[in-house]
């Protein structure tokens, strides 16, 4: 991993994790998904209002790692404002960018600090956890 990398990561994990993009709950939201990996015990409820085919607003809360809950952020963050369309779009890329057979790039400076996780085979499931989640519902909903 070069050095640009290793600060991005740095840089994205701490900003998010210390201070999250729509850290609360929403129990009014029109749908509540469930982010949860029973290896490491992180967990995430994702809160996502929905209306007219687009996500009107993502808030999340629960407990992970730095990185699980970084990656929620960074979710919540650039999901927001996108139809359900892309988002499946967004979520397909970033899987993109952490998965460990590719070497696709992103633009998104945010996406491409996670590219890391793909050298911490432990942590890919950190990084992945809530896009998952997510990536669930809106094949559900298609």
């Amino acid at each position: 991993m070069n050095d640009k990398l290793k600060q991005l990561y740095k840089t994205v994990i701490l900003k998010h994790n210390n201070q999250p993009f729509h850290y609360e709950k929403k129990e009014t939201a029109t749908h509540q998904l469930e982010a949860y990996n029973p290896l490491c015990g992180d967990r995430f409820k994702l809160f996502v209002e929905v209306e007219d085919e687009v996500i009107q607003s993502i808030h999340f809360h629960g407990f992970g790692c730095a990185i699980s809950k970084a990656s929620t952020s960074v979710l919540a963050k650039n999901l927001e404002g996108k139809t359900l369309a892309q988002a499946k779009i967004l979520c397909e890329e970033f899987g993109q960018v952490v998965s460990p057979d590719s070497t696709a790039e992103n633009e998104k400076e945010e996406f491409a600090a996670f590219a890391a996780a793909k050298d911490f085979p432990g942590r890919l499931t950190c990084a992945t956890l809530s896009w998952e989640a997510l990536n669930s519902f809106l094949a559900e909903n298609d």
